[in-house]
């Protein structure tokens, strides 16, 4: 009988030290790192028209607007990089290299059919655990689908928009986007 290889796991600092001169990225999650594949036309238009609209609403506000770029840990054995994340009032970093956001208020995912499940499921189990969350929106880029979760005290709601006359309401941080905002520049279906 033949045996499977042994899975070498990684520490999270062993993850960091590695991320930082890797040339592509990844997330890691419980020892294992994950390689990042490239975004569709479709994500990546939705993603920057989310960010252009945060972007320009939070304008002047103690509010901050990234993008992918910007990895958020929010578990001790797990660092992501969202789509978009906002951080309000005075952002945290894991160090001072200033590239691990820790108390992010607004996560955005963009869905993509491989990473669907594990963007509803286990990657918000770990979002959930960070107190500064509020806002959890979950985009799809084949239908006009925004998944909005939301914190009400200690509980997390939900709402589905599916229509591009809805508008995602985002009181955390004061702003609202408009679906057809979202899917101004893609091709959806009806």
């Amino acid at each position: 009988m033949a045996s499977l290889p042994a899975q070498t796991l990684f520490t999270p600092e062993e993850y960091i030290r590695q991320e930082r001169k890797a040339l592509h990225k990844s997330e890691y999650l419980d020892g294992q790192i994950f390689a990042m594949s490239g975004a569709s036309r479709a994500h990546s238009l939705i993603t920057g028209d989310i960010f252009n609209s945060l972007y320009n609403q939070l304008v002047g506000s103690d509010c901050e607007v990234h993008s992918s770029d910007m990895r958020v840990q929010p578990s001790p054995i797990a660092y992501f990089y969202p789509d978009v994340v906002v951080a309000c009032g005075e952002p945290r970093f894991g160090d001072d290299v200033y590239d691990t956001l820790l108390n992010p208020i607004v996560i955005v995912e963009v869905l993509s059919p491989s990473t669907a499940a594990y963007d509803r499921g286990e990657k918000f189990s770990h979002y959930r655990q960070l107190t500064s969350l509020q806002d959890y929106i979950l985009v799809s880029q084949h239908k006009a689908c925004v998944e909005h979760h939301w914190r009400q005290d200690q509980q997390w709601e939900h709402t589905t928009f599916r229509a591009l006359e809805d508008v995602l309401p985002l009181t955390s941080i004061g702003c609202k986007i408009p679906l057809h905002d979202i899917y101004r520049r893609v091709t959806i279906a009806e």
